[in-house]
């Protein structure tokens, strides 16, 4: 039986091989005989021409001199953090990792509520966090201001205004 299948089977290949396509060839060189491939032309390449580097009487920008005369030319703002004071606790952990979760009152004072990986601190304002000398200067129910002093890229001190958010459990939304 098995014998049987395989002779059948090499007919069958035999038989589909036995032609020589011709009507197939006829129909692509038709099919192709209008068709032509466009390539575009290459661009135009233009020859390199060097320039010369002159820098002349210019300042050398890798010298230590030019950032000393930026700096007496701004002569800064004169504003500079207390470093004498005693540095509270909330100055220890960056503005990112502190959470604005509630407020409260006491004698009409705010007090913001503010969380530290599980540890709970009250600060008010005037009270200082975050560790770019940020004093606190405006509590409110929905966020916390601050007043930050940073360098900036000529070292000198400006101020910044941040802003906690307060921050709504999961389930109380």
């Amino acid at each position: 039986m098995r014998t049987i299948a395989v002779v059948l089977a090499s007919l069958v290949l035999v038989a589909c091989s036995g032609g020589d396509n011709e009507d197939l060839r006829q129909w692509m060189n038709d099919a192709t005989k209008d068709i032509k491939g466009r390539i575009p032309p290459l661009p135009q390449v233009k020859p390199y021409e060097p320039v010369p580097y002159d820098v002349g009487n210019l300042i050398d920008p890798f010298k230590s001199s030019k950032v000393g005369a930026e700096q007496k030319k701004s002569g800064g703002s004169g504003m500079q953090p207390d470093l004498e004071r005693p540095r509270e606790p909330l100055e220890g952990y960056p503005l990112e990792s502190l959470k604005y979760v509630g407020v409260m009152s006491r004698k009409k004072v705010s007090y913001a509520i503010i969380q530290v990986d599980s540890s709970l601190y009250q600060v008010r304002v005037g009270n200082y966090m975050g560790q770019n000398f940020g004093v606190i200067t405006k509590i409110t129910e929905a966020e916390t201001t601050l007043k930050e002093l940073v360098q900036d890229s000529a070292g000198d001190w400006v101020e910044r205004t941040s802003t906690l958010l307060l921050q709504v459990p999961e389930g109380k939304k």
